[in-house]
């Protein structure tokens, strides 16, 4: 059984995100939507959707380690149960729990390379 996804979007987590959003907002010529000051922004592109957020407190030590990368690939689930068990039938189970944010539930997986996984359920498809 394979797990469904909606959609596919790369994400930059950084400490200091403004940065990163002046940044592709002058190199992609648009601003981004939607956008939460030091939080949160996100870029549509033609093809992909670009993420720039702030790691929770609880998060920032992986993303501060310069031996790995800020970017993660984020995969919109249908049921974040479901991802999660294909992950460990897989071999690759996830190491922490669920956390909620503000857009839902979301875990954080690795590939077999160690490559970061962010797994999210919107909370308008939550299950009730």
């Amino acid at each position: 059984m394979v797990f469904q996804y909606r959609e596919a979007f790369v994400t930059l987590a950084a400490t200091d995100p403004e940065t990163l959003v002046q940044f592709y907002t002058l190199l992609l010529n648009q601003e981004p939507k939607p956008y939460i000051p030091n939080v949160y922004a996100e870029f549509q592109l033609s093809g992909l959707r670009l993420a720039i957020f702030k790691p929770k407190e609880n998060h920032q030590h992986e993303f501060a380690d310069s031996s790995q990368s800020g970017m993660s690939l984020c995969l919109e689930v249908n049921d974040l149960e479901d991802a999660i068990a294909c992950l460990t039938r897989l071999g690759y189970p996830p190491p922490r729990d669920i956390t909620t944010a503000s857009h839902g539930r979301e875990i954080y997986a690795y590939d077999p390379q160690g490559n970061r996984l962010i797994l999210h359920q919107s909370s308008s498809k939550q299950k009730n």
